[in-house]
């Protein structure tokens, strides 16, 4: 942790605000686990990609690059009422970098527009106390950061060091919900700074969530006793977290396999820059189907599909919205090749990277 560290403390004006956009952002969270409970036949969350481009240059990601042009806005706005019209309770904006793109604010302002919970995941380095105060005018919800290390290396520049005066003009100045996610699994020099960062969310007033490093299929690899340890302390911080309902971590930790049924491609979709449907982001290029060609009866099949990567799935986002339905609709169909029906570039299957979801 840096060496000195404060306390802040918001604003009563900010900390009204706050309280005014959590319970309706709760209540309206609870609309959606109602609606998804009586209907299996829409998304219930989806992450879209507006910005492949990143700031950074982590040595374990390869979902980003540094040359890819914004999603242009008329275009992600097509795509969001696609995804409305479907039924879609929550949008989750990543990337490459969100933050990078010029018209964020318009995204996330359509996003709440069209009905729909606005979420984001970002580095967070291009975060200012400006910025904040136009993704409150916005509307966002919730904002998830990952921070890798206590101390930037050559793996990972996401530290605490530097980030942590951002940190501060979040609890001082943002009304939307921040968690911040830690990291464990081999790669990790330290397993003690993700205990560290935990605890400093939580002392900010965030919630706190831990990630285990998975390989190129999103598959696990199991934590050693130190590590298994500080993520049990973790895992009791911060209970507010909806991520705590779901015990698959748990197996995921102790290398165990976890019986769930995957809904990808049907409850959860990931839309990649190119307007492309696929199962999550360790999965990229199947189905590969442009967003406006997805239909309701490949939705429903997919619904029915069982994944090959689910038992050893590390990916929590994708886990979480399973929840909802594990206790019915047995999968009983195998994937079968969906073609795009125009020719589309060429996906690969992303390589080695961390489970921020």
């Amino acid at each position: 942790m840096p060496e000195e560290t404060k306390t802040v403390k918001a604003s009563a004006e900010v900390l009204l605000e706050r309280r005014r956009r959590f319970r309706r952002t709760r209540a309206r969270e609870l609309k959606m686990i109602a609606k998804a409970l009586a209907s299996t036949k829409h998304p219930v969350l989806v992450h879209i990609i507006p910005m492949r481009r990143c700031n950074l240059d982590c040595g374990y990601c390869n979902e980003y690059d540094n040359v890819s042009k914004p999603v242009p806005l008329e275009e992600m706005k097509k795509r969001l009422d696609i995804l409305a019209d479907m039924g879609t309770s929550i949008i989750t904006i990543s990337g490459g970098e969100p933050l990078m793109h010029p018209e964020l604010e318009e995204i996330i302002s359509h996003i709440r527009k069209r009905g729909m919970i606005a979420g984001m995941i970002t580095n967070g380095f291009l975060l200012s106390k400006d910025r904040i105060g136009t993704l409150n005018e916005a509307g966002l919800e919730h904002l998830q950061i990952s921070i890798d290390n206590l101390v930037p290396d050559e793996v990972s520049k996401k530290s605490l060091k530097t980030l942590d005066i951002r940190l501060e003009w979040l609890a001082e100045f943002s009304v939307f919900q921040v968690n911040i996610n830690s990291v464990l699994g081999s790669g990790v020099k330290d397993p003690e700074d993700a205990l560290k960062i935990a605890h400093r969310a939580v002392e900010l007033g965030f919630t706190s969530t831990v990630g285990i490093i998975h390989d190129g299929n999103g598959q696990l690899k199991p934590l050693g006793p130190r590590e298994l340890e500080i993520f049990e302390e973790i895992m009791t911080l911060g209970k507010k977290s909806f991520s705590r309902f779901n015990d698959f971590q748990h197996s995921v930790a102790r290398g165990k396999e976890h019986d769930w049924r995957c809904r990808s491609g049907a409850r959860y979709l990931y839309i990649c820059e190119d307007g492309l449907v696929h199962w999550c982001s360790q999965q990229r290029g199947y189905p590969g189907i442009p967003l406006a060609q997805y239909t309701d009866e490949m939705r429903h099949r997919e619904y029915y599909t069982a994944k090959h990567c689910a038992p050893m799935c590390t990916v929590s986002c994708v886990q979480q919205v399973g929840i909802i339905d594990n206790w019915r609709g047995p999968q009983t169909l195998k994937p079968k090749p969906m073609a795009p029906p125009a020719p589309q570039p060429e996906l690969v299957q992303i390589g080695s990277t961390r489970s921020d979801s």
